[in-house]
């Protein structure tokens, strides 16, 4: 069944901008009705991350993600979503090219999923884009430190804050991030020593992913933290589960039981016209 959110008792942008140097804020990505279910009650944000493309969809990289699949995904999240701010991430290709294009694509997640927020990447090259989609009244969490849309461009995973130039550019990052308007900035894989920096040298809340305790809320990828990942796990992630393992057994047993006919047993099959059997 649908869920009807309350505008009244969901967590909005303002609200998470407001929590900086308290409580730390719970965010956690999702993708699908379901989960987004089973993590509402439990987070602040849900971020439909374009992390979905490999997640999902089996994309090497984040590039794999478009306007489409994301505004997908979000409307997803929103029907399973009654208390957390949404945020959903605005793929590689649909802001780069200038503040109207960011503003057009923003525009348009917000209008089809009813998120409550759109994420995008980039610091001083992106504070153009930030601004004019603040301008437009949608609000807007940023992403400074290691850009997954950047990784080719960078020529693979690498993380950030090792030299000072480094980390002067990225305190540029930060500083132009808020001061175009975004509620809060993600710091990815960013030396923990930097990233705590960051985070005291900014009035907005940062989310830390591969970053620092200090940070005013963390998230992780909800594959990553249950133990779905299939291929190498980040070493910024903590196992909560082994849903990796209890899925590969309930497939074998599922799968012997077909074999030798011990499923579907009795209780799983159709044999008298009671009331039970016609529902």
């Amino acid at each position: 069944m649908t869920r009807d959110p309350s505008a009244d008792s969901r967590i909005s942008a303002e609200d998470i901008r407001r929590r900086k140097g308290g409580v730390p804020i719970v965010c956690l990505t999702a993708y699908t009705y379901p989960i987004a279910r089973l993590l509402d009650p439990h987070v602040d944000l849900l971020l439909v991350g374009d992390s979905v493309a490999m997640v999902l969809h089996g994309h090497a990289t984040t590039l794999g993600a478009s306007l489409e699949m994301m505004i997908a995904h979000g409307q997803a999240v929103m029907r399973g979503s009654a208390r957390a701010c949404v945020v959903v991430d605005m793929p590689a290709g649909s802001y780069e090219a200038s503040p109207a294009q960011a503003v057009a694509a923003a525009r348009r997640i917000v209008k089809e999923t009813g998120c409550q927020a759109v994420k995008l990447e980039g610091g001083v090259d992106m504070a153009s884009r930030i601004a004019a989609i603040v301008t437009e009244g949608i609000p807007v969490m940023g992403h400074i430190g290691l850009q997954p849309q950047s990784v080719e461009k960078d020529g693979g995973y690498r993380i950030k804050g090792r030299t000072q130039d480094n980390i002067a550019a990225l305190l540029s990052d930060a500083e132009a991030v808020e001061e175009a308007g975004a509620f809060s900035v993600v710091i990815e894989g960013t030396m923990e020593a930097v990233a705590a920096k960051l985070t005291r040298h900014i009035s907005i809340p940062t989310i830390g992913i591969g970053a620092s305790a200090d940070c005013d809320g963390q998230i992780l990828v909800i594959d990553d933290m249950v133990g779905m990942t299939v291929d190498r796990v980040p070493k910024f992630v903590k196992e909560y589960a082994d849903l990796r393992g209890v899925i590969a057994d309930a497939a074998a047993r599922y799968a012997a039981e077909v074999r030798n006919r011990a499923f579907p047993g009795p209780d799983h099959v159709f044999t008298t016209a009671s009331a039970k059997d016609k529902t």
